[in-house]
């Protein structure tokens, strides 16, 4: 028997195995959507966006940390602490002696911020509203789609920096330092899961609930938070012990692997959350469900299409 014809058997063994089992029938549904929806490009353009818009951002959190707790080194030292743990790879450029209030500082910071936040959000948009299988003439037109961005990056960058403030709990001393820090885990962790239910609603055009979106953004939640705390693992035994030369490619490699990654993981959330309301599994490996015609969802590129099964 020829190679390929054991692989085909072997395939149709295994596909045959997750369609009579549903965790695995769902993990295989929601993989194959990821890969129609071509997922993995859209990860790819927010990562690259999200790199540009990291240190305008942390630029601004620095020039906003010198105004408002101008004379509390020991706040400033706290807050920038959490920013090293939820942002990885960065330890060696935020130092407690930078922090100083700083108009042109700010200034510069917000509009890099503004610029490369665009492109994150107007990225974010395009991408759920595929894995949602908006039809293209239902999107937003460009103008729409730069004032929601705006609206987008207001909300969410809000809930950002509060969770990077929340983290901060974790280096409160005193006897109440416990407490705090296991407030400092859980309140990161409640904040994340408010930021993908809102990310996920304010992201598509598709009116969704809030039961709809929330086993994404309770499994995207959790996810982040393990990669937040990956990316100081990483920094503290990787970056820490590097070379000059060798520690710089390490941020920059590290950075960019860790936000493909946390695109990735959000990306994977919503579509967890398509493949459940839409009940889209069992699928095939190789081709539809039993039962189920072969063109499976409405083409944004083609309105006349056959509807969804």
């Amino acid at each position: 028997m020829r190679p390929t014809e054991l692989a085909g058997k072997a395939l149709a063994a295994f596909d045959g195995f997750q369609s009579r089992h549903k965790p695995l029938a769902f993990a295989v549904a929601v993989v194959k959507k990821f890969g129609e929806d071509r997922a993995g490009g859209s990860a790819g353009l927010i990562a690259y966006y999200g790199f540009f818009a990291l240190f305008p951002l942390l630029l601004v959190l620095v020039a906003v940390l010198g105004f408002v707790l101008q004379g509390h080194p020991a706040l400033q030292a706290s807050v920038l602490a959490a920013a090293k743990r939820d942002f990885p790879s960065l330890a060696d450029y935020l130092k407690v002696g930078s922090v100083s209030g700083s108009g042109i500082a700010l200034a510069i910071g917000i509009l890099a911020a503004l610029w490369a936040g665009l492109g994150v959000a107007g990225a974010a948009q395009h991408a759920m509203n595929s894995i949602w299988q908006v039809p293209r003439e239902s999107q937003p037109n460009m103008w729409k789609s730069r004032l929601r961005s705006l609206l987008l990056l207001s909300i969410l960058g809000t809930a950002l920096l509060l969770s990077t403030a929340a983290s901060a709990l974790n280096g409160v001393g005193g006897p109440f330092a416990m407490l705090f820090a296991i407030a400092g885990i859980l309140a990161p962790l409640a904040l994340n899961l408010a930021l993908y239910l809102l990310a996920f609603r304010l992201l598509t055009v598709e009116r969704l609930s809030w039961r709809e979106v929330l086993p994404g953004a309770v499994g995207g939640a959790v996810a982040w938070t393990l990669l937040q705390w990956l990316g100081g693992y990483y920094t503290r035994h990787v970056v820490a012990h590097a070379t000059h030369i060798y520690g710089t490619f390490a941020v920059v490699i590290g950075l960019l692997a860790w936000l493909h990654l946390g695109a990735q993981v959000t990306l994977f959330a919503a579509e967890t959350n398509t493949v459940l309301r839409d009940k889209m599994w069992p699928r095939r490996l190789t081709g539809p469900r039993e039962g189920e015609p072969i063109e499976v969802r409405v083409s944004a590129d083609r309105p006349d299409a056959p509807g969804k099964a």
